[in-house]
């Protein structure tokens, strides 16, 4: 990854409003964040490689790369039934309930799923993607609106499995 990709992930950052965003690919973890907690050593670490690298220009929003260790495990979903689990975005972007504004949403509260259903469409970088409910079951609450930005590993449904 470059900086123009990351400059142009902290630009959509910017345009959904997002403080968080993280990425793996490969060997390869990035987690940017803006505001918060600053890890002075990892922005030294990061501008050090960026000046070793030839990268010269403005330095912008603060950028930690993370080496790739052990892959992330998500956070239990605490306080639900063991029966209920969540769906959460693979990414960050836009999501769309349905494949076209007129359109009827892919699920609704009591539909029942299977793995390879489609539950939604988030819209990453002008680009469409159709997201699997990965689970079976029955949907028992929708966690986010109609066309707002979600972030990577954010809740999106909440499924009960049996």
């Amino acid at each position: 990854m470059d900086f123009k990709e990351i400059k142009r992930i902290v630009e959509l950052m910017d345009q959904h409003g997002l403080s968080v965003f993280k990425l793996e690919q490969e060997e390869t973890k990035l987690e940017l964040k803006k505001g918060g907690d600053i890890d002075s050593k990892a922005i030294q670490g990061l501008l050090a490689a960026a000046q070793s690298s030839g990268f010269q220009g403005n330095y912008g929003p603060v950028a930690q790369v993370v080496s790739a260790g052990a892959p992330a495990t998500p956070a239990p979903e605490a306080g639900l039934p063991a029966n209920v689990k969540e769906i959460t975005s693979p990414m960050v972007g836009t999501f769309y309930a349905a494949s076209a504004p007129d359109a009827d949403p892919f699920v609704k509260i009591g539909a029942k799923i299977a793995a390879d259903s489609t539950v939604c469409i988030i819209e990453a970088m002008k680009v469409m993607n159709e997201i699997k409910a990965e689970i079976g079951g029955e949907v028992v609450e929708i966690l986010v609106e109609n066309g707002t930005a979600v972030q990577y590993g954010e809740p999106l449904f909440r499924v009960k499995t049996s």
